[in-house]
C-alpha cells in the first residue's frame, strides 16, 4: 500500500463546514482571532507530523430569502471570520516544517496583486505554500458585496482558466530561478533574466514586469476541489493535490478515476494528480465512548442553523421546499457539489444530516484501531493518496488524530515519519525538485520557454 499525506483542514472563524459547534465545552475555535489558539494548532500539526494546514475561506454569508437570518450572528455561522493569508503568515513565523494551503477565489482576486502576495508567503516560508484555487466566494452575497455580477458556475472555470494562464507567466516567466545574484561589486539581478510579460486573455490583462522574484516553488503547489464535469476538467488541467468531499468507497474511487482521466487528456501522467479525501473522525477507547463523545457535539449545536447554513453554500432556502422534494431535483450555479454529494436523498433527510456535519463528510466514530482500519480501507479501495482531517471540535479532534491514530497508521508503513523534503511540493507530490513537474501546463509559461 502506498505512503499516504495528511492535512488538517481548518477555517478562520468560529465554527467550521457549515455547523455550529462553538459552544461545546471543549471547543476552542470560539478564539479563532486570537494568536495563541494559532500557535496551538500549528504545534500541534507540526509536532505531530501532519504535513500542511489547509486554510479554507469564504467571503459571503447566509442569506434566506434575501435576508441574513439572526441565527447567523447568534451562532457565529458565517461572520465573522479572518484573511487566510494573514493566518499563514503568522503560522509561518511559528513553524519550520509545516505546509500552509491558502484559498484564493479567481472571481474575487486580481491576478497581478495575488501572484505576489503568493510569492512573498512562498519566499518567507521557504517552499512551504499551497494555493487552494476555487472559482467563487462561496456564496452570491459574497459577488454583491465586491460589487461585481454574479458568474455562471461553467463560466467561471472559464474566468479561471484565464487567471491560471496569467498567474502561471508571474510566477513561472516574469524572474528566472537565478536571476538574483545578490552581488555587492556586480548586479543584484540579472538584467537578462528579468522578463516583461503580456497577456490579453477574454478576462484578464497585464503588460509589465512580475512584481516578486521567482519563489522556492515558483508556482505554489496548486489544490482544487470541484468534481462538477467541469470543475473535473479543470483540476485535471491544473490541479496537483485534488480534495474530495468523502463518501462512500465507490463514490471516491469513481471520483478519483474521474479526475485521473482528465489529467491524461491534458497530458498529464495520470499519478502526477495526488487525491486526497475529507475525512472526520472521533476517536474513544471504545466504540461506546466515541458515540458519546460525538453526541455531545450534536446536542451543543442549534439544529436552526441548518437551513441557513445550506443556504450559504448554495444559494438555496431547502425550508421553501417539501420534505419529500428529491435533492436531485434541484440546482444551483453555486456549489453544485453540494447538491451531487446527497444523491437521491431527499430535503428534509439532506437538512438532518447537514444538522450533523454541515460540509463536513460523515464522521467515523470508534477507537483508534477502528479509525486506522477505515482510513487504510478507504485509500485501498478508492486509490487515494491521502486524507485532509477535517475536525470535529478543535484542538481535540487533532491532537487524538495524531496521537493515537497517526502512531498506529506509522506501524503499518502507511504515513511517514517527519518531514525530509525541503518544500511542499516534493512532499506531496514526490517530485524531485520544488518546481512544476514538466508534463503540468504551468511549466510551459518558464522563462525561455514563452511568456
Amino acid at each position: 500500500m502506498k505512503q499516504l499525506r495528511f492535512g488538517l483542514f481548518e477555517n478562520a472563524q468560529a465554527n467550521d463546514s457549515g455547523t455550529a459547534t462553538w459552544r461545546h465545552k471543549d471547543n476552542k475555535r470560539d478564539g479563532f482571532d486570537r494568536l495563541d489558539y494559532w500557535r496551538e494548532i500549528a504545534r500541534t500539526c507540526e509536532e505531530g507530523g501532519l504535513d500542511f494546514l489547509f486554510l479554507a475561506d469564504a467571503w459571503g454569508w447566509s442569506e434566506v430569502n434575501g435576508q441574513r437570518p439572526e441565527i447567523c450572528s447568534r451562532e457565529s455561522l458565517d461572520l465573522p471570520r479572518l484573511d487566510p493569508f494573514i493566518v499563514a503568515a503568522a503560522i509561518m513565523a511559528q513553524t519550520t516544517r509545516l505546509g500552509l494551503v491558502v484559498t484564493g477565489s479567481t472571481l474575487l482576486e486580481q491576478p497581478y496583486a495575488f501572484a505576489r502576495r503568493m510569492a512573498s508567503l512562498d519566499h518567507l516560508s521557504q517552499g512551504r505554500i499551497g494555493w487552494n484555487v476555487v472559482t467563487t466566494g462561496t456564496a452570491e452575497t459574497a459577488a454583491r458585496a465586491f460589487g461585481i455580477p454574479m458568474v455562471a458556475h461553467d463560466a467561471r472555470y472559464d474566468m479561471a482558466d484565464d487567471f491560471m494562464d496569467l498567474v502561471y507567466k508571474l510566477f513561472e516567466g516574469a524572474w528566472e530561478p537565478d536571476a538574483l545574484e545578490r552581488d555587492k561589486q556586480g548586479n543584484f539581478a540579472d538584467p537578462g533574466k528579468v522578463h516583461r510579460i503580456s497577456h490579453k486573455g477574454p478576462h484578464f490583462a497585464c503588460d509589465g514586469y512580475g512584481n516578486s522574484s521567482y519563489s522556492p516553488q515558483g508556482t505554489p503547489v496548486l489544490f482544487q476541489a470541484g468534481t462538477s464535469p467541469r470543475g473535473r476538467a479543470f483540476g485535471g488541467r491544473h490541479g496537483e493535490c485534488i480534495f474530495l468531499g468523502g463518501g462512500s468507497p465507490e463514490k471516491l474511487a469513481e471520483q478519483v478515476r474521474a479526475i485521473r482521466q482528465e489529467a491524461v487528456k491534458s497530458g498529464r501522467d495520470a499519478a502526477s494528480i495526488k487525491l486526497m479525501s475529507a475525512f472526520s473522525c472521533v476517536v474513544g477507547a471504545t466504540t461506546e465512548e466515541a458515540h458519546r463523545k460525538y453526541n455531545e457535539v450534536l446536542e451543543a449545536q442549534n439544529p436552526d442553523v441548518a437551513v441557513a447554513s445550506y443556504a450559504m453554500f448554495t444559494g438555496l432556502d431547502l425550508s421553501s421546499y417539501d420534505v419529500d422534494t428529491p435533492m436531485s431535483s434541484l440546482h444551483t450555479e453555486l456549489s453544485q457539489t453540494q447538491i451531487a454529494r446527497f444523491g437521491d436523498m431527499t430535503v428534509g433527510q439532506v437538512l438532518n444530516e447537514w444538522h450533523a456535519h454541515g460540509v463536513r463528510p460523515k464522521a467515523f466514530l470508534g477507537t483508534a484501531e477502528v479509525i486506522a482500519d477505515t482510513i487504510c480501507e478507504l485509500a485501498e479501495s478508492a486509490d487515494l493518496d491521502g486524507f485532509l482531517l477535517t475536525p470535529v471540535t478543535q484542538p481535540g479532534s487533532t491532537r487524538d488524530f495524531v496521537e493515537q491514530v497517526l502512531p498506529i497508521l506509522r506501524a503499518r508503513g502507511v504515513a511517514r515519519e517527519g518531514h525530509p523534503e525541503p518544500t511542499l511540493r516534493q512532499r506531496l507530490v514526490g517530485t524531485a525538485t520544488p518546481v512544476l513537474r514538466d508534463d503540468h501546463p504551468g511549466s510551459s509559461y518558464r522563462a525561455g520557454l514563452g511568456t
